[in-house]
């Protein structure tokens, strides 16, 4: 029989059962979260760069040489992440804009990386150190070293 007021219903087949987020693993590389901190930390007002001044000369460098690349990219330099199963803990090294207070610029550098990392890992940011290596004076250079190579 035919009831038009209530048709039939595709029959599904479910396999396997339970929730679908807990057939597997996923795991996630020291390196992901280290970008994602890495790009979240630059898009405060106040942070002039990552990384010391040193690492910052020689990346420029490398990232000039053909074939140079190092095992930090410019993203994350400056960036060192802890990742485990749920949590993770990141140590930042940054360089702030002379005039600005470095409280609310690592406050913020702190919670938009917070932010960021928990809401495209799923995994808990537990410790967000961060080490103000220098500042940047208005009248100063950046330091790039000019290339000898064209």
């Amino acid at each position: 029989m035919n009831d038009p007021a209530h048709p039939k219903e595709p029959s599904v087949t479910k396999r396997g059962g339970g929730n679908p987020a807990a057939r597997g693993r996923t795991t996630i590389a020291d390196g992901v979260v280290e970008k994602i901190a890495g790009l979240a930390a630059r898009e405060v007002v106040g942070v002039h760069a990552m990384g010391s001044g040193l690492s910052r000369t020689l990346g420029a460098v490398r990232d000039r040489v053909p074939g140079g690349g190092g095992t930090k990219s410019g993203v994350t330099r400056g960036v060192k992440a802890e990742v485990g199963e749920v949590q993770t803990a990141l140590d930042l090294e940054i360089v702030v804009d002379y005039g600005v207070s470095i409280g609310d610029v690592a406050g913020a550098v702190r919670e938009n990386v917070i932010a960021a990392v928990e809401r495209m890992t799923g995994l808990e940011v537990v410790e967000v150190n961060i080490a103000v290596s220098d500042v940047k004076l208005p009248d100063e250079e950046d330091e790039v070293p000019e290339s000898r190579l064209q």
